[in-house]
């Protein structure tokens, strides 16, 4: 441990400081304490939440002591804005500066130069750039106040952003100065926080943790469906506020960014594959509200420190609950509104296990136990911030969420379940605590799995003893159960379920425990690109309104004594009830209705909708009209040619800008929508006869057309290109 004081340049009250460098009366939360820990020599951890003031924390210190101090940073775009601040509080434009790739052989010398002089009193690098002996050298030369590392959790293998270069910290700290350290995160989980500490070798470090609970942030997960005019809605309800939207790829975000711009929306992409210029172009628009909206990658984290984003969306569910918690947690930095929207599909699940396949195993089950908490976080029903909360260690009394979730605003019915708890803990019992929670949801549902079986567990008394109710009924058990504390997941093992102390009681001595009915998350879009597609369906089917329609036309039918069928046939009505027709053009439109049929008998209907319509507040489709992207049937048909004339396919995806996968996608698509193409030549290049033969038997008797169950029923035989590739010649043979 650092015992010595850091050397400081001038005497004076900290609030001083605080007053003449940042123009702030008072320190928020733990600040203050946290700068006089750093001042006085000792390493120090912070944890505290997106928005709660962590970059002042080592800032102030650097500003009032002798020499440099040294802020690892992540991102190139952090490193930007967050010196571009601090010279905003002083005159002197050398009092920050960054030392990274982007900066020319001269600009590199100016840095240096001003760090010498010792008016530089903070410098930003990237880990990579602080691995490079020269650098090193050159640090060595100079007076280093600390060392402040950003982003912290990059360091843990458990983080949601681990970076190898940030476990190496350590090693380059010792060989420069030895001066305090200071760690900031704003997500740590218990596991993460001690991983940090013990990577750096600072176990004996003042750790300052602030509640993770943002009171001003609202929280919602919607199904995704229609997600592209949801979003274009909402955007439009909130004009003139600024919002982020996160995307799952680089592609989608590209094309989601120009959605929102033909839809008349200020919106710019942002994303690792743009060009620096670029990236800091749009970020320095979006912080000066030349746009409204931002569209990034889930990947590539932003470094953005704008306190007025109103609202931060997620078009593909994150990772991680961490990514999740700071993704979210950059909207509302000022304590203003802050809403936090994401869709949520289990197929985007799918995609992000599918990312985890090569990677390695301890890599692997790790994400996969990551994926498994989000996917608990997006189906539960319970209030969400009490979940978020218990995640990060903490605990919360959901009545203090004060309806600042979906779940809370709109509460599913809960019912005494106290016989199924106990039901779980008994086979948690009998199965020695030995399994995940997915195996324990197959054993009490009675489902025999090849785990199971091979485990012999469809063997033991329990199995099946809760058969009444599936697997998703007991993943909701296990989730309520975790948060109340009556079992754990043991993180070491990668999530084998443990009672704690709790759970042994209450199966000693049961007592009541109110189960809450989980939401449904099945009824979600298939279509993967409805942007590409030009548009969405239309909305869902009005019961209600069916029946209306049905007593006109029957009543119509007396009238005019003709069969009800003459007026309209019953698919004419239900598609009524999913465009609301209010005039007689538009009931052209609808299915089966020519204009001769809408001017004899649709004047009744159309002015039944209108009111219907009105009185109901209904959104109808057309009302909603989302633009979409450019056709691009010419350039399928060019695929379709380059295929009828056996080009090799990465030869068409060059000729296209376009990677193998996109031209899958692509391909893909094209077989969906009811064409046949034949790759056969590409196959029997890639694959033997024999084992195209194995992979199109198996498709012929799959329950499902889901890669990732084919590429584990092969073992990892075949790549997924040669999966989808042969599923490709089988749904362009049997479906088309």
């Amino acid at each position: 441990m650092i015992n010595s004081e850091i050397l400081v340049e001038e005497k004076m009250d900290l609030k001083e400081s605080l007053k003449k460098y940042f123009g702030f009366d008072q320190f928020k939360g733990a600040q203050e304490n946290v700068i006089q820990n750093v001042l006085s020599g000792k390493n120090t951890f912070v944890i505290m939440p997106t928005g709660g003031g962590k970059s002042l924390c080592y800032q102030l210190p650097a500003l009032i002591s002798k020499g440099t101090a040294i802020i690892v940073s992540p991102l190139i775009a952090l490193m930007k804005n967050q010196v571009d601040s601090i010279r905003n509080v002083s005159d002197d434009e050398s009092v920050a500066h960054f030392l990274n790739s982007s900066l020319s052989k001269t600009e590199i010398a100016k840095v240096k130069k001003d760090i010498r002089d010792g008016v530089t009193k903070m410098l930003y690098v990237a880990p990579e750039s602080l691995t490079k002996q020269e650098n090193i050298d050159f640090l060595i030369s100079v007076e280093v106040s600390f060392f402040a590392i950003d982003e912290a959790h990059c360091i843990s293998e458990w983080g949601h952003d681990f970076r190898p270069e940030y476990r190496r910290l350590r090693e380059i700290f010792e060989r420069i100065s030895d001066v305090p350290i200071v760690a900031l995160t704003a997500t740590a989980t218990p596991k993460v926080q001690y991983d940090i500490q013990k990577n750096l070798n600072m176990l004996d470090a003042v750790v300052f943790k602030s509640s993770f609970n943002r009171d001003n942030l609202y929280y919602e997960i919607r199904p995704k469906r229609e997600v592209e005019k949801q979003i274009v809605k909402y955007i439009k309800n909130n004009a003139g506020k600024s919002g982020i939207i996160y995307c799952l790829s680089r592609k989608k975000v590209e094309e989601f960014a120009e959605l929102l711009q033909v839809n008349g929306i200020n919106a710019l992409p942002y994303h690792a594959g743009l060009d620096s210029a670029s990236r800091a172009r749009h970020q320095d628009m979006f912080l000066m509200e030349e746009i409204d909206v931002i569209v990034a990658t889930i990947a590539f984290g932003m470094g953005i420190d704008k306190p007025d984003v109103r609202y931060v969306i997620h078009h593909d569910i994150p990772k991680s609950i961490e990514s999740y918690y700071q993704e979210t947690g950059r909207a509302g930095r000022d304590g203003g509104e802050g809403e936090c929207i994401a869709f949520y599909s289990y197929k985007d699940i799918e995609k992000l296990e599918k990312f985890l396949q090569d990677k390695p195993v301890s890599e692997k089950e790790i994400g996969k136990q990551l994926l498994g908490e989000m996917v608990s976080y997006a189906e539960t029903s319970m209030c969400r911030r009490k979940f978020i909360l218990h995640y990060f260690g903490e605990e919360f009394d959901e009545k203090g969420c004060n309806l600042f979730c979906d779940n809370c605003r709109n509460p599913k019915e809960r019912k005494e379940g106290s016989e199924y708890v106990n039901l779980l803990l008994n086979a948690i019992v009998q199965l020695n605590e030995s399994q995940k929670a997915k195996h324990y949801c197959s054993f009490l549902s009675g489902n025999v799995t090849s785990d199971i079986k091979s485990y012999q567990h469809n063997k033991l008394s329990m199995f099946g003893a809760g058969k009444d109710k599936d697997e998703h009924f007991w993943n909701a058990v296990i989730r309520q159960v975790t948060v109340a504390g009556l079992i754990q997941k043991d993180i070491e093992s990668y999530g084998i379920i443990k009672l704690t102390e709790t759970g042994r009681k209450q199966l000693e001595n049961p007592s009541p425990f109110m189960l809450i009915k989980e939401r449904d998350f099945s009824n979600t879009d298939d279509d993967d690109d409805p942007i590409i597609s030009g548009g969405s369906k239309g909305g869902a089917f009005d019961e209600i309104l069916y029946d209306i329609l049905l007593d006109l036309r029957k009543s119509l039918s007396k009238q005019r004594n003709i069969p009800p069928f003459v007026i309209f046939q019953e698919p004419s009505l239900k598609d009524m009830c999913f465009h609301y027709p209010t005039s007689l053009e538009e009931l052209t439109n609808i299915q089966g209705v020519g204009s001769g049929k809408a001017m004899r008998y649709g004047e009744p209907f159309v002015a039944l909708i209108a009111k219907y319509v009105a009185e109901n507040n209904i959104e109808r489709p057309q009302d909603m009209v989302i633009k979409s992207l450019i056709n691009k049937s010419g350039l399928k048909v060019q695929l379709i040619q380059n295929i009828d004339r056996k080009l090799p396919l990465e030869d068409i995806g060059r000729s296209q800008g376009k990677t193998l996968t996109e031209v899958i996608d692509e391909i893909e698509g094209i077989v969906a929508s009811g064409t046949r193409v034949n790759i056969k030549y590409y196959l029997d290049d890639i694959l033997d006869s024999e084992n195209q033969d194995e992979i199109y038997d198996y498709f012929s008797e799959a329950e499902t057309d889901n890669i990732i169950e084919a590429y584990h029923e092969f073992d990892g035989l075949y790549t997924e290109e040669e999966l989808r590739l042969m599923r490709i010649k089988f749904m362009s043979e049997m479906a088309n």
